[in-house]
């Protein structure tokens, strides 16, 4: 791509290598896996994969009952029934009859177009290079036939299928992509979770019968490379038993020396504890971290689950996406990035497009973004520009979002050294030298 003619997609961004004299860093030790003890201290010590920090982005799939109702949120049963919000109130006023209670979506949860081959060959496009899908979210139901969620779980009720298994199966099948699971530890209206909370948790009748079987269940079963916890109920992680169950994960299950694992483990352990940190739902600092973290975030704006009432400006365009993920990325992050699927199994066309864009921009720039490092400057004082290095190869990646009005590129930060530093086309790698403007 040459700096000084517009770029094929030009509000996309383009990434510009620069050859910099950086100094490679010292090799490493062949990695051996300790054994890790069920102390936070210990477990906090574990490296990460690093498979984890060189894929940067991923997708989110929020899928369940909740994509039933598809209104409002994927905590629509909470705002409707806990909470008593008018505008679901309203809306199961007039559409369904007033007896009618919200396990009975289960059976409407049909996933009758679901095609996992399609879903992962779509995953494939848009460049990803893992996902993470929502085994079970807050409403207890599981996407797969839990044996500790009789009458409430995918085989049993609604789409009398294996979601999960489909899904691993077509991504490890058919894809390069990691395959990851979600999971809510706790469930909104489970009377022994209820039961547990009245008692502020001195008890742990909701943990032993149901969230660990059903972990322990899911990791031995599928085998997911990224363990993504979440929904702690405000219970502390002693509650929850992690340290033992990540103990156990880490030293004897099939998946510990690949799997990653996040820091919801228990109320106080987030942005604290865990294999990287998600600190908040569209966590997104604008700076570099000492800790590997990963900003999670949706398409929509305003709901991880599909909404029929969402409107066009409801969703980030492709240039806005680009942008969370090269800033995530120039900041050390991971992006995540969440679509929704229609109770019948089916990626919106919306979410699908997304998706397909992002994977023709990372055809292009992929190399300034996967198995990259933060440089000493994250961004420049020209606006809209970002950087991201790769030392062993002395390069240094400048992503501009923006092509200029001028038509020239200024960057501030680079120092160059005449006849030794060299601007690279991306792909092409046809390098001329940078003349004195970079200094």
């Amino acid at each position: 791509m040459r700096p000084s003619a517009p770029p094929a997609l030009p509000a996309l961004g383009l990434a510009l290598p620069l050859l910099l004299l950086l100094l490679p860093p010292a090799p490493r030790a062949a990695y051996r896996a300790p054994r890790f003890d069920p102390t936070w201290k210990s477990l906090d010590a574990r490296p990460l994969p690093a498979w984890f920090d060189q894929a940067k982005f991923g997708i989110f799939v929020h899928w369940g009952v909740f994509s039933v109702p598809s209104f409002g949120s994927e905590w629509f049963w909470w705002y409707w029934q806990e909470k008593k919000i008018p505008m679901y109130v309203k809306f199961m006023e007039d559409n369904y009859r007033p007896d009618f209670k919200y396990e009975d979506f289960g059976p409407l949860f049909t996933a009758r177009f679901f095609n996992a081959s399609y879903w992962a060959d779509v995953f494939q496009a848009s460049g990803a290079k893992y996902t993470v899908l929502t085994s079970k979210h807050h409403e207890g139901f599981t996407l797969w036939g839990s044996k500790h969620s009789w009458n409430w779980n995918a085989v049993d009720v609604g789409p009398k299928r294996d979601l999960v298994k489909e899904l691993e199966a077509a991504i490890r099948n058919r894809t390069d992509l990691r395959f990851g699971l979600y999971y809510s530890l706790f469930e909104w209206f489970h009377p022994l979770f209820l039961e547990d909370k009245s008692r502020s948790f001195h008890q742990q009748q909701f943990p032993v019968s149901k969230t660990l079987p059903e972990l322990y269940e899911l990791v031995n079963k599928y085998q997911p490379e990224v363990l993504w916890s979440d929904g702690d109920g405000d219970a502390p992680d002693d509650y929850w038993n992690s340290t033992v169950f990540l103990a156990w994960l880490y030293n004897q299950s099939p998946v510990r020396d690949t799997v990653v694992t996040n820091d919801r483990w228990g109320l106080g352990t987030i942005c604290k504890h865990g294999g990287y940190y998600t600190c908040s739902d569209r966590y997104h600092p604008g700076h570099l971290l000492p800790h590997k973290w990963e900003n999670c975030m949706t398409i929509d704006k305003f709901s991880w689950g599909y909404r029929r009432d969402a409107r066009l400006s409801d969703y980030l365009t492709i240039e806005e996406l680009v942008k969370e993920l090269v800033e995530t990325v120039s900041c050390g992050g991971n992006l995540l990035m969440n679509i929704g699927p229609t109770y019948d199994g089916t990626i919106p066309v919306i979410f699908e497009e997304r998706l397909r864009q992002m994977g023709t921009w990372l055809k292009v720039n992929g190399e300034a973004i996967y198995e990259t490092y933060p440089w000493r400057s994250q961004s420049d004082v020209t606006p809209d520009v970002w950087y991201t290095s790769k030392p062993k190869q002395k390069l240094v990646y400048a992503i501009y979002l923006k092509w200029p009005t001028s038509r020239h590129l200024f960057l501030g930060q680079p120092i160059a050294t005449p006849g030794a530093t060299e601007e690279c086309r991306s792909k092409t790698h046809v390098c001329t030298h940078l003349d004195q403007r970079l200094k």
